[in-house]
């Protein structure tokens, strides 16, 4: 029983020694840096080619949706022409106007007495002229005397026709039917010459611009008939090309259209915008 025990033992301490012996080895080939040209075929090959794109593909611009925004086909700053008190705004903001109607009145009585002096000066220059010319045919006054009153005669008229022009400016009358989109002065503010008092627009017909690819040129021209959604009234609106932009754009190649709204639609106003539904014909580009 001893002898078998010692050779077990021995067995047993041998592969121990053998074992201990390979471990650093073993190590040795784990540590070891594989080759990077052993690796790059592998993920080469795991790497997916990349999507070619699909023939035929429309540019980013054909892809985007075409937005427009409606308006006015005239607007425009009233600014004072005289620098006085305001007197009277007969139309509230928001509020519709014909053309040639008073938007703006105001305080003019200083204005109102200059002109009635300079009247006044204008009479008594032509008296001294009149008088003047029967002394003439008498042969009582002298050439020169009888010129400067006619002089004086003509300054009068002109310090009349000048105040007169100044008296015509106390009122704003609006150039063309609309509606006043914002009032920058209030009644009784006393406003410079030039300060802006009233932004008002046309909105008679409200146009839309909006940008769209240049090669739609081949079917695109005024009159061609789409549709447009208005966000504010999620309505779908009829609308016809107006004008085409002079230039093309050579980056994105695009160009700019203008339309109009085909119709009176009460619920629209300018500054709404929306989708332009319009896309080229059949067998078109």
């Amino acid at each position: 029983m001893k002898s078998s025990s010692l050779v077990a033992a021995a067995v047993s301490a041998s592969a121990l020694a053998w074992v201990l012996a390979a471990a650093p080895a073993a190590a040795a080939d784990v540590a070891r840096p594989v080759p990077a040209a052993a690796v790059q075929p592998a993920v080469a090959a795991a790497r997916p080619a990349p999507a070619a794109p699909p023939a035929g593909s429309a540019p980013a611009l054909d892809k985007r949706e075409i937005r427009a925004q409606l308006m006015p086909r005239r607007y425009t700053t009233l600014a004072a022409e005289i620098g006085a008190k305001v007197s009277r705004l007969p139309v509230a903001e928001g509020g519709r106007f014909g053309a040639g109607q008073v938007l703006v009145s105001f305080d003019c009585s200083l204005q109102q007495a200059q002109l009635n002096k300079a009247r006044a000066a204008l009479s008594a220059a032509e008296k001294t002229w009149h008088a003047n010319q029967r002394l003439n045919e008498l042969n009582s006054v002298g050439k020169v005397e009888l010129d400067v009153s006619e002089a004086e005669v003509a300054k009068a008229r002109a310090e009349v026709a000048s105040n007169q022009a100044v008296l015509g400016k106390c009122s704003t009358a609006a150039p063309f039917a609309g509606r006043v989109a914002e009032q920058k002065v209030r009644e009784q503010q006393y406003v410079q010459a030039g300060q802006a008092l009233l932004e008002i627009l046309d909105d008679s017909v409200l146009e839309l611009e909006f940008i769209v690819p240049s090669r739609w040129l081949a079917w695109l021209a005024p009159g061609t008939g789409f549709q447009v959604a208005i966000d504010e009234t999620g309505r779908t609106y009829p609308a016809k090309v107006q004008r085409i932009g002079a230039r093309v754009d050579p980056v994105s190649q695009s160009v700019k259209l203008a339309a109009a709204i085909d119709g009176r639609f009460g619920e629209l106003v300018a500054g709404m915008s929306g989708r332009v539904l319009m896309a080229p014909p059949p067998g078109k580009p």
